[in-house]
């Protein structure tokens, strides 16, 4: 099994950050790689479309909204993985927010390197995206 991580601090609080990014659903808000999300299943399942128009499934697994953080999984992407499981958090540092992101997966056709270094590529431009709305 292989991970990745990023994380990045906010000049905001984490209510606000949390505010933002907190949704299931709110991913187009703040991801400019993500145009568009549908909920399905009750709000428990997201499909999304990134700009060349390839589904994303993704299953909500854990949602804490005291804690600001929620788990998913990718049911189907078009990503070298299987068993992808991710969580998205956000903690109260100071007068900043730190904002996590990380994942484990099963690569599937590439080497651990190269899956980790996808999502991480993935999880640091998210964050870099979403410190830009908070004027960073």
């Amino acid at each position: 099994m292989a991970t990745a991580s990023a994380h990045i601090e906010i000049p905001a609080s984490a209510e606000r950050v949390w505010q933002l990014i907190g949704g299931f659903d709110s991913l187009p808000d703040w991801l400019p790689y993500i145009p568009k999300s549908e909920l399905s299943e009750g709000g428990r399942v997201r499909t999304l479309a990134n700009p060349s128009g390839d589904a994303i499934v993704e299953r909500l697994l854990s949602f804490d909204d005291a804690g600001r953080s929620y788990s998913y999984a990718i049911l189907s992407a078009p990503f070298p993985v299987v068993g992808y499981r991710s969580t998205l958090r956000v903690v109260e540092n100071g007068d900043n927010a730190r904002v996590e992101w990380s994942g484990q997966f099963t690569p599937a056709g590439v080497s651990d390197e190269e899956a980790s270094r996808l999502f991480r590529g993935i999880y640091e431009d998210g964050l870099r995206a979403l410190a830009t709305a908070f004027g960073r």
